[in-house]
This record gives C-alpha cells, structure tokens and sequence, in this order.
C-alpha cells in the first residue's frame, strides 16, 4: 500500500498557505469541487513538486438503497485520471432517499447520513462498492462517518461492519479518528473496541479534525482545532499498525497558518508516540481484527434494497420534510439533526450562491431557514438555490409589510439569469427587448 506521509485537505481559501507549508506529502480535494478540464492552478502545482493529489467524493451515496449513479461514478473517475491520484474515496453513508423503491418522493439530505448496521444494509453497501469499484480507474477506500444519532436494532457494531465490508470486497479503509470521537460522545461507542476490531491491513490512511460539543452533543465541524481525545485516538491507531498517510481536515474558519502547522506537528507527535508504543508491544497488534466476528453473506438482491429504501426514506423525511420520526429512534437527537441537516443547507446554498447572503442581508438565514422547514431539498444545493428564490419570487403577492424589504427585483434578476438553459445575453438590442416585452405583459 503507498505511503502517503502527512497531508492536509486542500481548500480555495487556504490554497496559497497549503503551497507554502513545509512538510506536506499530499493533500486531499472535496472532488465535486474540481473540474477535470480546470484543475486549480494551485493544485497543478502541488502535483508537479510531487505532492500527491487525493479526489475525496460526498456525494456518492454508497450506503443508499439504490446502485451508484453511473454519472456520478464517471465523475469521479475522471477526477482520478485528471489529479493522476493513487486512489480515491467516498464515504459509508446515504445521502439520498426515496424513490420507485420506496414509493416515495425522491429527498436529499445535503449530508452524510449513517447507514443501519444490519445485513441488509451491508448487504446493499458491499454491492454497491463493488459496482464502484469496478467503474474506478484506481483503488477505492471508504470513510467511517460521524452521527448524532443511532439506528435501532443493529446488529453489529462500528469494527465489525468495517470488518465485513473490507473483507467481503477489498475495499480499503478510510479511518476518521475525529469521527469515532465523535461516535463516543454522541452514541457511546468505545473508540479502542472499533479500532481492535477493525481489519488494520486496509487501512488507507486516516482523517484527523476538530469539532465542537454543545449541549452534550459533538459536532464534527472542521472548523475547530484538534482536541486531545482525538489525537489520543489516533496514538492508540498508530500503536496497532503504521497508518500509511494521515491527514488534517479543515474546512471553514481557517486560523493562521502557523496554527495549521502547529496542529499538523501535533499529529505527526500523536503518531511518534502510538509507534513507540508498537515497537515495545508489538505482540498487541499482532491479533488486531481477529476478534470480529463474520456474519456472512446473507444475500443481496432486490428484496433487502426495498427494506433498506423504506427505512432511509422514512428517516430522511423525517428529517427534512417533517414527517414523523421512524418508531425506536431518539426524537431529540432526531431533531438536533434535523437543525443541523437545515443549518449546513443554508451555509451550503450562501457558498455556491453568495450573491443571496448579499440581497438579503442579516435577514438571509432566517428566510432561507423558514423555506427550509416547508420545502425539503430535492436537488443540489445550485438548484436548492434556485428553488430558494422562486419560492420568494412566487409568495411575493402574499408577503406582509414586514417583508417588504426582500429585494425582489434583484432576486428576479438573479433567477432568471441562472434559470435558463443559458445565460441571457448582455447586449443592448436584447435587453431592450426584454425590457420593452416586461412592460406590454403588465398592460
């Protein structure tokens, strides 16, 4: 397996600090964020000083109850070849749900979501990584994710699900030492019972971030520096096998360079002393996994798809179109994912259309947020956007004197610009027109 060394998620607003950094073997790039024909111009240079470059996908949705989109897989294949990447990853989640398997309207969370630890579910997740595999033109390592709440009636746990699913498919293993912090807090899973179960040959590498707790439950932000429980974690990982590449998450509130390094010198310590600790008790990480447990193939297939998609559209839509949560869950946790799922919509949708937060000012996030609350995510957030301000287009006969001040006429403008199959054009003649047409239909 290559050994990747020390790594840092590559992002826009911290390119040039990434470039500048010493120590950097690799970094990693959210692929839905890169065009192959328009590969950053920072990145193309990372790779030609030799710095590995990993394409990281969200939005596969490898742990949903249908195939991967043959599209989407594409996609990413063609992020692979672009970088020259020795593999890529995507994560042990659903992100869509509903559907003809479920009779239901199609939803998307805007977020990873836990999949069920049942047979049915690994069942389904292990086809579905091999049709990945298949359609990948490097090596596919999948990522354990963080939850704020728990499927009832699982039958395994964290290690032993990884277990079966690198065994029953070659996949390898993308650790995030953060996310079984995350699990601890929020679940109370033990961190060192998944890792000794885990199958420690297939091992990729391993994410490290930071997070927030608050009223009792931990968030996984990135957006925090590193705590100590975390790096903690990831000693105990290096102390039962050499992780071949670890790397540092950040993706908002970015601190000062020098904190970055900083953070990334704690890991490299975090990893010193786990391998310390291996040299002189080596026989401990000799039977590492072997406690697992298999519980075989059950038999894929369409019948258990069907319960897994009944199962995740119940969830989902619990969660982001008020429908009532599935019995045997946690309501309150339910509902602080239901506001978290809510929360990183609007952040999400101010990204990838920041002229909005503009228009409307401090009001932005408390109008997009009651949208939110009546009209689940069906697409992207780009048409999550769109849908958005036609939504505020459409109610505008209706708004009372209070909402006056939404700028309708730029919110107009906005949309029909992006609505159409093209941009309208700029020239004077046609937008003459256009004008000269808006005034005959008001007459």
């Amino acid at each position: 397996m290559e050994r990747l060394g020390t790594g840092i998620g590559w992002r826009p607003e911290i390119a040039g600090d990434v470039e500048r950094m010493p120590g950097i073997d690799w970094v990693e790039v959210v692929a839905e964020n890169v065009c192959p024909g328009h590969v950053p111009e920072s990145l193309l240079r990372l790779r030609e000083r030799g710095v590995t470059v990993v394409p990281h996908g969200v939005a596969l949705g490898l742990g949903g109850a249908e195939r991967p989109d043959a599209g989407r897989l594409e996609a990413l294949a063609e992020r692979a070849t672009a970088l020259r990447s020795p593999l890529v990853t995507e994560h042990i989640a659903f992100v869509r749900a509903g559907g003809p398997l479920s009779a239901s309207p199609r939803l998307e969370a805007g977020h990873l979501l836990p999949v069920p630890r049942t047979r049915d579910a690994l069942d389904v997740l292990c086809e579905n990584v091999r049709i990945a595999q298949d359609a990948l033109p490097v090596p596919l390592a999948v990522e354990n994710i963080a939850a704020l709440f728990s499927w009832p009636g699982e039958e395994m746990s964290e290690g032993q699900f990884l277990y079966e699913l690198a065994d029953r498919t070659g996949v390898r293993l993308l650790i995030d030492v953060a996310n079984l912090h995350t699990n601890h807090v929020n679940r109370g899973e033990d961190p060192a019972k998944a890792l000794a179960e885990l199958p420690l040959e297939a091992i990729a590498y391993v994410h490290v971030a930071g997070g927030v707790e608050r009223g009792g439950v931990w968030h996984d932000s990135h957006a925090h520096p590193v705590p100590r429980p975390v790096l903690d974690i990831l000693t105990d990982l290096a102390s039962r096998v050499s992780p071949p590449g670890v790397l540092l998450e950040r993706d908002e509130n970015f601190p000062e360079p020098g904190e970055l390094e900083r953070e990334l010198t704690a890991i490299r310590e975090a990893v010193e002393k786990g391998a310390t600790a291996r040299s002189t008790a080596q026989a401990k990480s000799s039977g590492a996994g072997s406690g697992s447990g298999s519980v075989g193939e059950s038999g894929s297939g369409e019948p258990a798809r069907q319960r897994v998609a009944l199962a995740q559209a119940a969830v989902l839509s619990s969660l982001v179109a008020g429908t009532p949560v599935p019995e045997g869950f946690d309501r309150v946790r339910m509902a602080v994912q239901a506001r978290a799922l809510a929360a990183k919509r609007a952040d999400v949708v101010a990204k990838v259309a920041p002229e909005l937060p503009v228009m409307l000012g401090e009001r932005y996030r408390e109008v997009f947020l009651a949208h939110a609350q009546k009209r689940p995510m069906t697409g992207g957030y780009r048409q999550d956007a769109l849908d958005f301000v036609e939504q505020l287009l459409l109610s505008s006969g209706r708004r009372e004197r209070q909402d006056e001040q939404v700028p309708l006429r730029e919110l107009r403008e906005w949309w029909l610009e992006r609505s159409g199959p093209v941009p309208r054009s700029r020239r004077p003649a046609v937008r003459l027109a256009r004008a000269t047409r808006r005034v005959l239909l008001r007459r």
